[in-house]
């Protein structure tokens, strides 16, 4: 009896501190290389209210983008989303989140290297971990890729915003945009990983 009343009680509380954390709007943070590039990608979802490009993760209070660029100060590109989860779920964003990067590149993404543009996926809560473990562990047992899963998965920081001319850079600078874009081989590799069919980028 003890122990039916106990499971009662986790599962209760559980439940609890799901619905708390699902809270709209509710926020998700990626790192997936360029900004301008996951940007893109998250604008066009429903159920996505803002994307703010950004710096987390490293050492430095409100960094500037030539320090971070650098790559001595520990912090990510990164982007931020307000999303509505009564209209996409977390686990719809990390869906689309896996398909617009290389999951098994430890040194960057695409053209840009360093440790400024690595794949990491910033919990904000118990809920948000168990599933960005959750779906790195089933990318990993799917056997799709030969190589591990290199994308971390760490607690969400202090997030500061990116420069103005970096916002919505995409929508501003759309022939530069597409030009960096292609040039970085982005697509070709992503088509290369993920098929050329895939729709969620």
């Amino acid at each position: 009896m003890k122990r039916l009343i106990v499971l009662i009680l986790v599962m209760f509380f559980s439940f609890i501190n799901y619905a708390q954390a699902e809270q709209s709007p509710a926020k998700a943070t990626f790192a997936g290389g360029c900004f301008w590039c996951m940007e893109s990608a998250f604008d066009k979802l429903p159920g996505v209210l803002e994307t703010l490009s950004g710096y987390t993760g490293g050492r430095n209070k409100d960094p500037s983008y030539e320090q971070v660029s650098g790559g001595w100060t520990g912090h990510y590109e990164a982007l931020q989303i307000t999303y509505d989860p009564e209209k996409i779920s977390y686990r719809q964003l990390l869906q689309v989140f896996w398909h617009n990067i290389d999951p098994t590149d430890d040194e960057g993404q695409f053209c840009d290297k360093g440790p400024q543009y690595r794949s990491a996926i910033f919990y904000h809560h118990d809920e948000q971990k168990r599933l960005a473990l959750e779906s790195k562990n089933n990318l990993q047992n799917s056997q799709k890729f030969p190589e591990p899963i290199k994308t971390a998965i760490k607690a969400a920081g202090p997030f500061y915003l990116a420069e103005p001319y970096h916002q919505n850079y995409y929508r501003k600078n759309p022939l530069s945009y597409q030009f960096y874009r292609y040039t970085c081989g982005r697509d070709r590799r992503l088509n290369e990983l993920w098929g050329e069919s895939n729709d969620i980028r």
